[in-house]
């Protein structure tokens, strides 16, 4: 469920997710906070009935096409998980960290977040809505790949989508040098 009127209504439907840092905080600059990212949706693939078309991992958000398989909890369960396990994961890595120097004023902004939230217990590192979109038309799924593979181009880091490491885009240009595995949506014909 959502804040803002969004809804997962078909825990087994696609959708277009997204997931931003509370204050917008630009911790995925960080090659190590990516990567337990990209950890935990390998592990979401392989153990917990993800299956993801789409994604980009931005410096303050994330954007997702997935899809849960109908063996598995649903959708909701997924986002659940996976923002509780990354948020987790990134406190702790925020708090051992030798090398960041961020740590002094992101762990109070993450812990004033999260003493506003009654559902957390002391940090918060996700915003609460992810916005949860079905994707029913192959017209909307095309216009969110493109929004999604385009948003490193929009932020001026890359000049071509498949240029982008952190992104499917490179999937979809048919590139060996990609980072996560995705399945790739038959966009005439999935929908």
């Amino acid at each position: 469920m959502s804040r803002n009127g969004y809804f997962v209504t078909d825990q087994y439907g696609i959708y277009f997710l997204t997931f931003t840092v509370v204050g917008w905080v630009d911790i995925f600059t960080r090659p190590e906070c990516k990567n337990i990212l990209i950890d935990s949706l390998n592990h979401c693939k392989t153990s917990k009935g993800l299956i993801l078309y789409v994604y980009v991992i931005m410096s303050n958000h994330i954007h997702l096409i997935a899809q849960t398989k109908e063996s598995s909890q649903g959708m909701s369960v997924f986002i659940r998980d996976f923002k509780k396990f990354t948020a987790r994961q990134l406190i702790n890595w925020f708090l051992t960290s030798n090398t960041e120097s961020r740590s002094s004023w992101v762990l109070p902004l993450f812990q004033s977040h999260g003493q506003n939230n009654s559902n957390n217990d002391l940090f918060q590192v996700w915003q609460p809505d992810n916005r949860p979109m079905q994707i029913c038309t192959s017209e909307f799924a095309i216009q969110k790949v493109g929004y999604i593979h385009l948003n490193p181009v929009r932020a001026g880091i890359v000049d071509n989508p498949e240029e982008y490491l952190y992104s499917s885009a490179r999937n979809y240009a048919n590139r060996k040098d990609f980072i996560l595995e995705v399945e790739l949506l038959d966009l005439l014909y999935t929908l």
